[in-house]
């Protein structure tokens, strides 16, 4: 039987915005991390993820939970939401903690809350594909004990991205458009990713869940009980100043785990709709570079230049309209930041998070 869909009031998004982002260094920083950055359009990473909820969730559902020392930053960039709508983790603890602390938050004044967790600083170029998938989601995510995931059918052998093996059409009891998810694996070398893309069962997760707030606290009862009974101190003190003192103090010793090694990967009855989103994790500079437009020779440069003989370039200047010329260079990352400059070969822009390791290491603590 088609499952019907969940009232509106019931569906909550939980937007992850507690990131540090190290892979945009220099222009990413501690108190700037990524979501909050204007790289692609005339609005943030997290205003972007926001706005894109338009039409699909009550602005009063939306929940963003961020580092307590990245509050100020949300506030200012989402001055439409309410401070009961920011949720701020003590600590940096990954997405297991933070998505456990919001279905707490969220079971406590609606034990039917679905929530549909997102990432903050992704981007998704077809709304409209994504607010079919997300509605799937919530029918089939109804249900107690579904989890639901929102899949990405590759155009790549990607060895960065995590896969979702999925099962063939049909075996599913919601029809052709949801798939089983038979298998997790995590970043697969070379030759496995295209051995999953020629066999067409794969699809890339994106990190976007949809369930029950009271399926995914059994599910941390059962695969991350430690941290499931640490939280479950607070029990009737949520909201409360006893609460927020409590969880000042349990928090930061949680388990720094991601959802999708915690829970996911062991949990029953995990679902994913496989669907073209336009979507791009915006993971480095390189990911970047793909999204701009680019002359005859492959460079995406400021709109004052002038390019000889160079290919395949990236360049980010902190002061617009400043003149750049380029001569005989190819395939590299150029960020200009007031304090800081960049230059790295653009099919290394993943490892710009080790330049931030060694500053840290170094002391360099006013650029990072």
């Amino acid at each position: 039987m088609k499952p019907k869909n969940p009232p509106k009031e019931n569906i909550h998004a939980v937007i992850l915005a507690g990131g540090q982002g190290t892979r945009f260094w220099p222009l990413s920083r501690r108190d700037r991390p990524k979501q909050f950055l204007t790289i692609l359009g005339r609005e943030s990473l997290l205003q972007q993820t926001v706005k894109r909820l338009d039409g699909l969730i009550l602005r009063r559902n939306i929940l963003i939970v961020t580092y307590e020392k990245q509050v100020r930053a949300v506030r200012k960039q989402l001055p439409q939401l309410e401070r009961r709508q920011i949720l701020a983790e003590p600590a940096q603890r990954n997405t297991a903690a933070a998505i456990a602390l919001a279905a707490h938050e969220l079971i406590r004044t609606n034990p039917k809350a679905i929530m549909v967790v997102l990432p903050s600083d992704h981007l998704i170029g077809k709304v409209r594909a994504f607010h079919q998938a997300i509605r799937t989601a919530c029918r089939v995510a109804a249900t107690e004990g579904n989890s639901v995931l929102l899949g990405i059918p590759p155009s790549q052998p990607e060895t960065g991205f995590g896969y979702l093996k999925l099962s063939p059409s049909g075996a599913s009891p919601y029809g052709k458009d949801v798939r089983v998810v038979e298998r997790f694996t995590e970043k697969p070398d070379l030759k496995t990713a295209k051995r999953f893309l020629a066999s067409g069962r794969y699809a890339w997760n994106a990190g976007m869940f949809v369930w029950r707030a009271s399926t995914f606290l059994k599910n941390l009862a059962r695969f991350l009980p430690s941290t499931a009974n640490a939280l479950d101190q607070i029990d009737g003190r949520w909201g409360k100043p006893a609460g927020r003192n409590l969880l000042a103090r349990i928090y930061p010793r949680l388990k720094k785990i991601s959802v999708d090694y915690g829970v996911m990967e062991k949990a029953p009855r995990v679902y994913a709709i496989p669907r073209d989103l336009g979507w791009s994790d915006v993971g480095s500079w390189a990911a970047v570079y793909e999204t701009r437009p680019k002359d005859r020779r492959g460079n995406a440069l400021p709109a004052s230049h002038l390019s000889l003989d160079s290919r395949g370039n990236y360049i980010s200047l902190s002061i617009e309209g400043k003149f750049v010329a380029t001569i005989g260079i190819e395939d590299l990352i150029v960020v200009d930041t007031p304090d800081a400059l960049l230059i790295c070969r653009r099919d290394r822009s993943q490892e710009v998070g080790r330049i931030v390791e060694q500053l840290k290491k170094k002391r360099r603590n006013e650029l990072f």
